[in-house]
């Protein structure tokens, strides 16, 4: 199992990890943000995995028939919104044994589920000290176009220097118009 020990919002927002100031709002919030895990759940952090990308169509169901083949599940959960019922689009899966938790960390990552490329990864918020999720600013991932790519995760570790490209380079220090951090009202959902 590969992981930082600690979080820094400010570094995961530059491709070497070296960054020193936040360059967005997002980044900003995440480094003055003072989130506590969840003290309340009753599973192992080190059994647990983070599901995300997931289709807003995909159920509990669907999640638990993709992942039984990987060993005993404990739990299941899919993380919905608390007024509508709908999918936020990832979930939790909660092994019996740290050994299946391990092996579909190891091979389930990317799989397609329904018509989507799955992210599956460690449960952060137990694992990593400091750790800021999404929601708050925080996190792992993020999209080139929005401004708000994160690195250091599974998807997009840090880089050396030498191995940065002279784009990423130069969008390191640029800053994007103050129309950019308007709020879409638009946001898709499939």
């Amino acid at each position: 199992m590969w992981y930082s020990k600690e979080y820094d919002p400010i570094k995961v927002g530059f491709i070497d990890g070296n960054g020193k100031e936040p360059h967005d709002r997002a980044v900003k919030r995440a480094a003055n943000c003072d989130y506590k895990p969840p003290k309340h759940l009753d599973t192992s952090k080190y059994r647990t995995l983070f599901v995300g990308r997931l289709n807003f169509d995909t159920t509990e169901e669907t999640l638990r028939r993709y992942f039984e083949k990987y060993g005993e599940i404990k739990k299941t959960l899919l993380i919905r919104n608390n007024v509508t019922g709908l999918s936020q689009g990832y979930g939790f899966i909660t092994f019996k044994s740290e050994n299946c938790a391990r092996d579909a960390y190891d091979d389930a990552n990317r799989l397609k589920i329904d018509d989507h490329r799955i992210l599956v990864d460690y449960e952060r918020s137990r694992l990593m000290k400091g750790w800021i999720p999404r929601r708050l600013g925080g996190g792992y991932g993020g999209q080139k176009e929005s401004g708000q790519l994160r690195f250091g995760g599974r998807d997009r570790p840090f880089r050396e220097k030498s191995e940065v490209s002279s784009d990423f380079k130069k969008s390191d220090h640029w800053k994007y118009p103050s129309h950019h951090y308007e709020r879409s009202s638009k946001r898709r959902r499939h």
